[in-house]
């Protein structure tokens, strides 16, 4: 895990993020297209509006090797598989069922660190992890129905919490070796482009939607993925995939307050205290891993 320190402070930049990817349930709530439609506009809209700024970075594009491009294009698919899951999961179960699964998230990605990069995690962040997923099933406990349809949505949301896993794992490993910026374009590109092929083949409309759709599409790109996923993209070049994961556990809490306010989701006793458990577990995690960076001895942390 990289040690440097970067020019805006942490916790108002996962402050901003978090705010930004728990808008994204909302949006895709108020929209009646596809979710494999509003997956491609999100990233082709998001691509759109970084391109013009990619001039920098350009340079950087030669010194990518074949296995950097595989890799690419690999992110790119489990981050469109990713997209395409979670977003339908939520035609089926609510707000706070879906993300309440996600915080399966930084477990998959614990698991991934310690087998890709032999990544350890302290015991007092284990603690920090445990008791935020314990808060987060509290938030879904008085929703997660045992219909045929809420447990479709539950199962499509672990396929994609697995799946985004993947995707911030091989984050890690090349946001080490290649602009972040450079990286979330080529990788929200290919997953626009994959997209792209999915509804191409399954024969859904490109274009006959509404101008409230349009509209939606714009927010998802601009909000959650602009302000969410680029912003916790570039995070990476100072945290650990598995910090960054952790940071995403308030995503249910926000998002479930959010959908009680906008879509009049009401919420349990159990769901607010699940959210208090949750912003306690982050907090003993992130501090358990800034004791950890803290103590780096000068040397290494130059080294890095």
């Amino acid at each position: 895990m990289t040690t440097k320190k970067p020019p805006i402070p942490i916790p108002l930049l996962m402050l901003i993020g978090i705010m930004a990817i728990s808008f994204s349930s909302i949006f895709i709530k108020w929209s009646d297209a596809p979710a494999s439609v509003q997956g491609m506009y999100r990233l082709l809209f998001t691509s759109l509006l970084m391109l013009p700024f990619a001039r920098p970075h350009s340079g950087a594009v030669h010194k990518l090797r074949t296995t950097d491009w595989v890799l690419l294009i690999f992110s790119g698919i489990m981050l469109a598989l990713h997209f395409l899951l979670w977003m339908g999961s939520l035609s089926y179960t609510s707000v706070a069922s879906s993300t309440m699964i996600m915080a399966l998230e930084p477990v998959f990605i614990m698991l991934g660190a310690y087998v890709l990069y032999k990544e350890r995690t302290a015991a007092s962040a284990m603690l920090g992890v445990a008791i935020a997923i314990g808060g987060v099933c509290f938030i879904g406990w008085g929703d997660i129905g045992v219909s045929a349809d809420n447990l479709k949505g539950d199962l499509l949301s672990v396929g994609g919490t697995a799946a985004v896993a993947v995707h911030m794992l091989i984050s890690q490993k090349l946001v080490a070796q290649m602009p972040s910026y450079l990286y979330s374009l080529i990788v929200f590109s290919v997953a626009a482009v994959v997209f792209a092929l999915y509804n191409l083949v399954m024969g859904i409309p490109f274009f006959d939607y509404p101008p409230k759709e349009w509209g939606i599409f714009l927010l998802l790109a601009v909000v959650p993925t602009v302000f969410g996923h680029l912003l916790f993209n570039w995070m990476m070049q100072y945290l650990s995939a598995t910090t960054v994961s952790m940071s995403i556990l308030a995503e249910p809490v926000v998002a479930s307050i959010l959908a009680y306010l906008l879509l009049s989701e009401n919420l349990s006793n159990l769901q607010w205290a699940g959210g208090l458990l949750v912003m306690i577990g982050m907090a003993v995690y992130l501090w358990a891993e800034r004791k950890k960076v803290d103590s780096v001895p000068p040397a290494l942390e130059n080294a890095s």
